[in-house]
């Protein structure tokens, strides 16, 4: 399709930066539709996503280029795309914004590790 579906992510986590690197693995990789249930819904294909901006609380995280802060700590997911590559799927100018503090941080992560913790 001509239009780019733009997308925005609420909290770069891990389920965020997993999202984002398959996008951009499956544009690469039009041919190679293991694991998509549907490589094209109504006309469009990942190779139309484009994220243009994220939000989260992480000091990690805020202000930082998405295809950085996707790989920022605590996230722990595995990296499908080299954090040196550029994404071709993320907006040259997209980066993440600071968020509410909507419910906190809970008490028992305060004392947790920094690597693995807010």
């Amino acid at each position: 399709m001509s239009k780019k579906i733009r997308v925005a992510v609420v909290g770069v986590g891990s389920c965020a930066s997993a999202l984002i690197q398959g996008v951009e693995f499956y544009s690469r990789n039009p041919t190679n539709t293991v694991g998509l249930m549907f490589p094209e819904i109504g006309g469009y294909t990942p190779s139309d996503i484009k994220f243009v901006c994220a939000f989260d609380v992480d000091r990690r995280k805020v202000g930082e280029p998405i295809e950085d802060a996707i790989y920022a700590s605590p996230n722990c997911n595995m990296r499908v795309i080299p954090q040196d590559e550029h994404f071709n799927c993320v907006d040259q100018s997209a980066k993440v914004y600071r968020g509410p503090t909507l419910d906190g941080i809970a008490p028992h992560m305060k004392d947790l590790d920094q690597r693995v913790s807010f």
